[in-house]
């Protein structure tokens, strides 16, 4: 950990330029299994899954099973994804785009039309600790947007991802993980279906893979190590330290960052932090490789290098910072507001981007799982009161062809002629 000063330039900038970066050894070995699944389907699947995964039960989690899961956690840890459950749904429903129909001149009308996707997968990841609320913040907005069929893949589904799988009904559930899975999503098995679009967060392999099937079938975004900035005026430190272990335990490679103007409460932060900091694990690796303080001379100034790092995570403690914010996954604002309610209960995703992808997107909602389009209605008037408009665009830009096939529209039709006595 260190505590710098706005000034240093050249650390703080190391500290914004951190874009997803595949090792090229990982990305060459992805190239390999994606390869080896597209060309010979589940027999690969199988080959990978055994070999990496060590799967022994059979491939896909029967109904049964699920609700198993849900009978065999404790009812305490049930009614929390029940409750996590509805609280995203609850979000999910604001987010699907509209339909609308407008007319632009009479005669001009434009409709927006949406529709959900047909089949998504979602993918769920068993490394450190099960993560069933992964499930519900992919599968759950997938359904409220009206996807047909919601497939997943988890590596080792313990009893809490067996019970959010039940309590999200999903529609098919598969003990496969890695880059393997990702590649029978993207592209079909005779056992996996293939799906309009990926969603969800995994290892390196698995983001390598989202990457390189990305072009033939769409995903959410690149997933990259997690990350959190605190932007602190003031605030209470060892709460403060506390948010910051709490987000560095996800993996050696998260990054934790606090923005403050105010020396004095950088060295108490420090100092919690290091009396908080377990004796081992990611979140003492994380902070030890990553963990940062930045102070600097005003808030403006904290808050714009907030908005220049991008964060997945962007905790503030006062309303002026989050008004400032305009370039992070999610905000928290408030003393009370820590990331961890984010993650579990407030009902807003916890898919969000990382590694600067926050400068131009958000998390994942229902509106990443439909499909919009617009149709168009013209009739001989609108188009007519649209010529003028088109006519010199078109000529401008040399597509006569443009301009021709609305003259050829709009001309009058030579009139015919009455036949003569002599016809």
């Amino acid at each position: 950990m260190r505590i710098i000063a706005s000034s240093s330039r050249r650390v703080v900038d190391r500290l914004i330029d951190r874009g997803q970066r595949t090792d090229p050894t990982i990305a060459r070995r992805v190239a390999r299994i994606v390869a080896a699944v597209r060309r010979s389907g589940d027999p690969a699947v199988l080959r990978y899954a055994r070999r990496f995964d060590q799967l022994a039960a059979p491939t896909e989690v029967s109904r049964d099973e699920m609700q198993a899961g849900l009978r065999a956690i404790d009812p305490t840890l049930r009614t929390a994804l029940r409750t996590s459950a509805k609280h995203i749904r609850r979000i999910a429903r604001r987010q699907v785009p509209r339909a609308w129909r407008t007319a632009v001149v009479p005669g001009v009308e434009v409709e927006q039309r949406v529709s959900p996707l047909n089949r998504v997968g979602c993918y769920v990841p068993a490394g450190r600790y099960p993560l069933p609320s992964s499930l519900l913040m992919t599968a759950i907005p997938a359904q409220v947007a009206g996807v047909t069929e919601t497939i997943v893949m988890c590596p080792r589904p313990d009893p809490p991802v067996l019970a959010a799988a039940a309590i999200a009904n999903v529609t098919r559930l598969f003990r496969l993980g890695g880059a393997q899975a990702i590649a029978a999503l993207a592209y079909g098995t005779e056992t996996i279906p293939k799906v309009d679009k990926i969603v969800g967060p995994g290892s390196v392999y698995v983001a390598a893979a989202k990457a390189l099937v990305a072009t033939d079938c769409p995903i959410d975004f690149y997933a990259g190590p997690t990350e959190i900035v605190i932007v602190a005026t003031g605030g209470n430190p060892a709460w403060i330290a506390a948010d910051l272990i709490a987000q560095a335990e996800h993996d050696p490679d998260a990054r934790a960052i606090v923005v403050t103007t105010d020396r004095a409460l950088a060295e108490r932060i420090a100092e919690q932090v290091k009396a908080r900091m377990p004796a081992k694990g990611p979140a003492r690796a994380s902070w030890r490789q990553h963990g940062t303080i930045v102070v600097t001379k005003t808030v403006d100034e904290a808050i714009a290098l907030a908005n220049r790092i991008a964060p997945e995570h962007l905790v503030c403690d006062r309303e002026e910072v989050a008004r400032g914010a305009t370039r992070a996954g999610t905000v928290f604002v408030g003393p009370y507001g820590a990331q961890a309610a984010g993650d579990y209960a407030t009902g807003s995703n916890h898919v969000l981007p990382t590694g600067g992808a926050a400068r131009f997107r958000g998390g994942l909602s229902a509106s990443d799982f439909v499909h919009v389009h617009s149709v168009q209605r013209i009739t001989k008037a609108g188009l007519a009161a649209l010529a003028p408009t088109i006519l010199p665009l078109a000529e401008a830009e040399g597509l006569t062809g443009h301009a021709e096939s609305i003259r050829v529209r709009l001309a009058r039709p030579p009139r015919r002629q009455k036949p003569t006595a002599e016809a």
